[in-house]
């Protein structure tokens, strides 16, 4: 059940979201009126989508990468009518709110966007009395309930997925290994909390400093505590972009060998692709979307835009496709919190993905290796809610 939204929440640090989208779109299951306001499908639906536009650090090319994957889905709707109104959240909380109020005193029924978890958390908050629900772009689940869903991929998503295929593979023994920081902290407990789910054992936690000294002077510690352990599994929060280059050099070279202990990644090992050529990394196991999905999009977007789309562009395909997937249905609820988290969920352009009703969503995902420096699908994602991995 959805806890009451109010202004009193707590801070959130502002946080991007991971990539991950929508294509085609699912059957929908019956649902109830509520949580939501009611439409009219037989008329343009008014569609608010919050970009941060005047963000610094690039904000005008991830809005207008955005705005144009939100395009192309609304091209590929069937039958479908909608009136997409665009507006500047600035990357800020403030400018979100008023932003989100706007929206919605011009009429919008449902706002997708804005990126940063803060500005979400703040819109989510200016229209909770409003009967609007706020489809974020955000991985944050601790701002996710009441009004406002996550859209972006979720660090619980890609544990369980990679949790599950481990002790489907008899590596049931899992040690994690996580850098001093909230984002690794979260993902730590996100790989604890699949292992609870799961049939496999955590044997145990280490964590590091996060600098090249830190990681320089834990790694004989940690590749020590693996071993002592009997762990057959070792995962790692780190991205490439952080210390995960240094661990996968220093733990084998302090003895933890990738031929008897399998390396798992919570986080992409193949961006950037030079990543790939890591030795330490070779046999390693990570999560990804549908790749023959993923392609599609891009060769898609980029034949109508004559550019490559920004890494979380396809989340506002996967709103846009959702959303016309339930007033296709003609129902006036459709864009109700019942309606939002039918059970059959849609098919993005990464994937079946659904919301599930505490705000957080669940995406299906592939199992994928690093051979010879190429990456190697192990397990295909699953096409439906019933399926592998699920």
């Amino acid at each position: 059940m959805f806890a009451f939204l109010t202004a009193a929440r707590k801070p959130i640090a502002r946080l991007a979201t991971a990539a991950f989208a929508a294509f085609a779109l699912a059957a929908c299951d019956p649902v109830a009126f509520g949580g939501g306001p009611s439409i009219d499908t037989s008329a343009p639906v008014p569609v608010a989508l919050l970009v941060p536009a005047s963000s610094a650090d690039g904000g005008a090319i991830l809005a207008r990468s955005l705005e144009n994957a939100a395009r192309l889905a609304i091209q590929d709707l069937d039958g479908v009518q909608i009136d997409l109104r665009v507006y500047d959240s600035g990357g800020q909380a403030a400018t979100a709110s008023a932003a989100a109020q706007k929206a919605v005193n011009e009429g919008a029924k449902v706002i997708l966007g804005p990126v940063f978890a803060d500005a979400a958390n703040a819109a989510g908050v200016a229209v909770s009395g409003k009967g609007v629900n706020v489809l974020s772009f955000s991985n944050n689940t601790s701002i996710a309930g009441a009004n406002v869903f996550v859209l972006g991929n979720t660090f619980s998503n890609t544990a369980n997925r990679l949790v599950s295929y481990a002790a489907s593979q008899g590596r049931s023994n899992i040690y994690v290994i996580h850098g001093q920081n909230t984002a690794e902290e979260q993902g730590r407990d996100a790989i604890v909390g699949a292992i609870q789910g799961s049939g496999a054992r955590l044997a145990g936690v280490s964590s590091f400093e996060l600098s090249q000294q830190g990681v320089t002077q834990a790694a004989p510690r940690l590749a020590g505590e693996v071993k002592a352990a009997g762990a057959d599994t070792v995962f790692l929060t780190s991205g490439t972009s952080g210390a995960l280059p240094f661990l996968a050099d220093l733990l084998p070279s302090n003895g933890l060998s990738p031929a008897q202990t399998q390396y798992v990644g919570l986080q992409r090992l193949d961006i950037p692709s030079s990543a790939l050529s890591l030795k330490g990394l070779q046999g390693s196991w990570f999560a990804l979307p549908d790749p023959n999905l993923s392609a599609r999009f891009n060769s898609r977007y980029q034949a109508a835009y004559g550019s490559n789309p920004h890494a979380i562009a396809g989340l506002a395909y996967d709103g846009i496709a959702a959303i016309g997937a339930l007033v296709k249905t003609g129902k006036r609820d459709a864009l109700t919190a019942q309606s939002l988290t039918q059970g059959s969920g849609f098919i993005g352009v990464n994937g079946i993905f659904r919301l599930r009703p505490d705000g957080t969503n669940q995406r299906g995902m592939a199992v994928a290796q690093i051979r010879n420096n190429q990456v190697v699908v192990i397990d295909p994602a699953p096409r439906s809610f019933g399926g592998a991995g699920f």
